[in-house]
């Protein structure tokens, strides 16, 4: 309790007024200050980063370390978190923290556990620095929305160190929304609870799903406010101000080798290093000794073919990246250079989406009026995004070679991840067909015709059982059915969404002014409003039973296609038994039951919100057991109280998304318009289809 007591001591007195922090301490008694971590205290720093990369020479003031400007020459500019009022853990997620070396305390040692929170509160919020933190923002630049957009750098994110709590290990510690940078521009360098609690939670997702990702490590939110205006529609309010601890081996990117670049052509912007490539080397030579050893240990004598080598192997993983985005259904949203890891990861939550109906033009973000990312062309926009690095790199990497690497390499590799993962997901475990690419594509037709969705549907294939029409099939289809979207859902969905008059407009520009028309919209994005027009009178002269026996011979169509294919991959098969056995196996262990739908995170955030934070961190009462499909249930919901009912378990159930077991009746009830019996795993009730974010 001693501890528990200190640390509580610490936090409040380190819960300043929300404001700009001094840098970070340089003496010795400012270092004596700081309170003293107990169970982080074990976080070895080696902050290699900071050594091996230039970072910008302070300036003379305190209070100008976190002004917004140019810093030229340097990747790194020093930093310090500003304190914040009331500091309180929302949650944290045990399996990110064990990378670290941190262990959760027994489950019955509730005073240790409470002093661990209080510590993570303190620390995670920015409010105290662990011994060994060097804060620091990264400076990078990036095109956003395909137009060089100059420097950016860490606005609202700041590096803390690396932490290497095992051999070989060393993983990069972030704090995001931790205060004002020289980065922030214009904005505040704050993240509210509602975007941190999205990230929050996507992170750890992606992560089970298989995905590769950034970890978060812990949320904290705050008393602290500032005034957001969400829908950017003139009706500004106060949130409070979050921090997430991220977690990853580093967080450079592709638009850290862009501060290069000499003035833009059409934006006329240019990098902040301009000329500066005896530091686009040292970048090289870091990156690429840290996170590539086997090609810097391959090609250490020949640096362009090291470069190369390194290229190559960016584009393949960034290919493989977004081959996994594509078969689970994830929408980026802001596929920008900036967001794009130089390791492959998965980096940068923000306006993302997972697909409830199958729609490949289908866009996350309602600040892309132009569906520059949405869900179909993220192969094409991170092929773009790869021709950029290509061009960071020069002179380093010659723009003919990376250019042929990206043509030989991304369409190839995208291809055959994204076959490999689609063949899992309809299970096709035997023989591999050329038939089998037509198979997939007429089934994401079927499914953007009837609008079916995406995630349940693939579930639900486990259960097909080929051959000759069987009540097992019949079953099938009518389940498939019942994911398929309402007469009225699909006529909400494909609303025009022009006015006519803009619209009449637009289609004049494209016959008499092409150019003018490229600054106020797109051909694309005429031609996709003229098809939402059609598709929409279709509908309104359809009826519902129209549309469901349509959505039948559909769907039956497929299923033979399918059931045929799967015939032939049983073919030769000693063990009939033993393949079918290994077909659902797979299925069920590549489609899964739980994603981070929209709804579910926001219901996430609206408990958040009224102060429950349980739903956000999973935290299970006495009576949760561990099922014999290795999910978190509950015993019987009969023996709970009324404030147990309100635990919720999104966490748990997004670290479990494979899942087999069925959901105890009421658990997953998802907000008072839902209903007690509502499942996450069910479609999206009607009210989802209204969440927009920016």
């Amino acid at each position: 309790m001693a501890a528990l007591r200190a640390v509580l001591a610490a936090a409040r007195v380190g819960s300043l007024p929300l404001g700009r922090g001094p840098r970070a301490p340089c003496s010795a008694l400012a270092a004596a200050m700081q309170p003293a971590p107990h169970w982080l205290a074990g976080l070895r720093f080696d902050n290699r980063a900071l050594r091996a990369l230039p970072v910008e020479a302070p300036p003379g003031a305190e209070d100008a370390a976190s002004t917004p400007r140019l810093v030229p020459g340097a990747c790194f500019s020093r930093a310090r978190p500003a304190p914040l009022r009331e500091p309180r853990l929302v949650a944290l997620s045990e399996p990110a923290l064990a990378l670290l070396g941190l262990r959760a305390p027994p489950a019955d040692a509730a005073a240790a556990a409470a002093a661990r929170e209080a510590e993570a509160a303190l620390f995670f919020s920015g409010n105290a620095l662990l011994p060994g933190a060097e804060p620091a923002a990264h400076c990078y630049c990036g095109h956003q929305f395909g137009q060089f957009a100059g420097q950016l750098g860490d606005g609202a994110a700041m590096y803390l160190g690396e932490v290497c709590p095992a051999a070989g290990e060393r993983w990069e510690l972030q704090l995001k929304g931790a205060g004002l940078t020289p980065f922030s521009r214009q904005a505040d360098g704050r993240k509210v609870l509602r975007s941190s609690i999205r990230e929050f939670l996507c992170s750890e997702a992606m992560f089970y799903l298989g995905v590769p990702t950034t970890r978060a490590g812990a949320c904290v939110t705050s008393a602290s406010t500032v005034v957001r205006d969400v829908f950017y529609d003139g009706n500004p309010k106060r949130e409070k101000c979050t921090v997430v601890l991220r977690i990853a081996p580093t967080f450079i990117r592709f638009g850290s080798f862009e501060i290069f670049k000499p003035a833009d052509a059409l934006t006329g912007r240019e990098g902040p290093s301009v000329g500066r490539n005896d530091i686009r080397i040292q970048m090289l030579d870091y990156v690429i000794g840290s996170f590539y050893p086997e090609i810097q240990a391959a090609h250490a004598d020949d640096h362009l073919r090291r470069n190369t080598a390194f290229f190559r192997e960016v584009t393949r993983r960034t290919a493989r990246l977004v081959a996994e985005w594509q078969c689970v259904g994830f929408c980026h949203g802001v596929l920008n250079t900036d967001n794009m890891s130089i390791v492959g990861l998965t980096i940068d939550y923000g306006p993302f989406g997972f697909l409830d109906r199958y729609d490949p033009d289908h866009v996350c973000n309602a600040s892309d009026s132009g569906g520059r990312y949405a869900y179909g062309k993220q192969p094409e926009v991170c092929k773009w995004n790869l021709q950029r690095l290509a061009e960071a790199l020069v002179p380093e990497l010659p723009l003919e070679v990376g250019t042929a690497v990206l043509a030989e390499e991304f369409d190839a590799e995208f291809q055959r991840h994204y076959l490999q993962k689609m063949r899992g997901k309809l299970g096709l475990v035997g023989t591999e067909l050329e038939e089998d690419p037509a198979l997939v594509a007429q089934l994401l037709e079927t499914m953007h015709l009837t609008g079916a969705d995406f995630t349940n549907t693939f579930r639900l294939l486990s259960d097909f059982v080929a051959g000759p029409l069987s009540p097992e099939q019949a079953a099938v289809l009518d389940q498939l059915l019942e994911q398929c979207a309402s007469l009225e859902e699909l006529k909400r969905a494909l609303q025009p969404q022009m006015d006519p008059r803009q619209l009449s407009l637009m289609l004049m520009l494209a016959q008499s002014n092409p150019q003018l028309l490229a600054l106020v919209g797109s051909q694309a994005s005429v031609a996709r409003e003229l098809e939402r027009i059609e598709q929409h009178s279709q509908l309104e002269q359809l009826s519902s039973a129209e549309l469901q026996a349509r959505n039948r011979t559909l769907w039956t169509q497929w299923l033979q296609k399918y059931s045929a294919r799967l015939a032939k991959d049983a073919e030769g098969v000693g063990d009939t038994e033993a393949w079918r056995a290994e077909h659902v196996r797979v299925m069920q262990a590549t489609n899964p039951k739980y994603v981070l739908r929209n709804y579910i995170a926001q219901t996430a955030i609206e408990a958040a919100e009224n102060g429950d934070f349980s739903e956000v961190s999973g935290v299970w009462p006495t009576q949760f057991l561990l099922g014999a499909g290795g999910c978190a249930w509950p015993g019987p919901w009969a023996a709970l109280t009324p404030a147990a009912l309100q635990v919720r378990r999104v966490l748990k159930l997004l670290e479990a998304p494979y899942c087999q077991e069925e959901e105890p009746a009421g658990a997953g009830e998802a907000a008072d318009t839902v209903g007690p019996q509502y499942s996450y795993s069910s479609r999206p009730p009607p009210w989802a289809a209204e969440l927009c974010v920016t």
